[in-house]
């Protein structure tokens, strides 16, 4: 089951029937959207979405997905999950507009690649980030992704496929790959 992560500041929660309404809210903000590369979705269908990640996501173990939570302030939403562009696991993580800036979207990234080493057995992980978002994509370049192609949606929008090398559970660091240590998984599920 999803395990609950830490990292220096941040608390990668499983999401409880509680948050709901913070998951809700975050993925109804016209900015995060934008940046997500996706339209703004009707309040009813994320509360399906929402309660699906409840009800089918975690009980039969599809994907890991938390809530993302600094100081006790919900402030994002993270995922690892099998991606349909390729044959492998891509990463996804959306937060809050209050909370750009401060370093903690490496800070997510870092936490999800020691997860994907240490519980998932993982040597690279995926991301898919606009072409327009020039502030994530920097933030893969010091990261140490790499491109691996464009793909192009039907309206002309640009999406970048980008890869990175997985550090092992041994603590071997594949070339090019930050060495995340911050990030650990403090137990079993929740």
């Amino acid at each position: 089951m999803t395990p609950v992560l830490r990292t220096e500041r941040l608390d990668f929660i499983p999401y409880r029937p509680e948050h709901e309404d913070h998951f809700v809210a975050l993925l109804r903000n016209e900015e995060v959207c934008r940046w997500m590369g996706q339209d703004l979705v009707p309040e009813p269908q994320l509360r399906e979405v929402f309660r699906a990640i409840l009800t089918d996501v975690y009980p039969t173990r599809r994907f890991d997905v938390w809530g993302l939570w600094l100081a006790g302030a919900y402030v994002g939403h993270a995922e690892v999950k099998p991606t349909g562009n390729v044959d492998g696991h891509e990463m996804i993580t959306a937060l809050a507009p209050a909370y750009w800036g401060q370093g903690l979207g490496g800070e997510v990234v870092r936490g999800l690649l020691r997860h994907a080493a240490d519980n998932l057995g993982l040597s690279e992980a995926y991301g898919m980030v606009g072409a327009e978002n020039t502030a994530s994509l920097a933030l893969c370049r010091r990261l140490g992704f790499r491109h691996v192609r464009d793909v192009v949606a039907d309206d002309g929008s640009v999406t970048k496929m980008l890869v990175i090398p997985v550090e092992d559970p041994s603590g071997t660091t594949a070339p090019g790959s930050p060495a995340p240590r911050d990030a650990r998984s403090t137990g079993g599920p929740v």
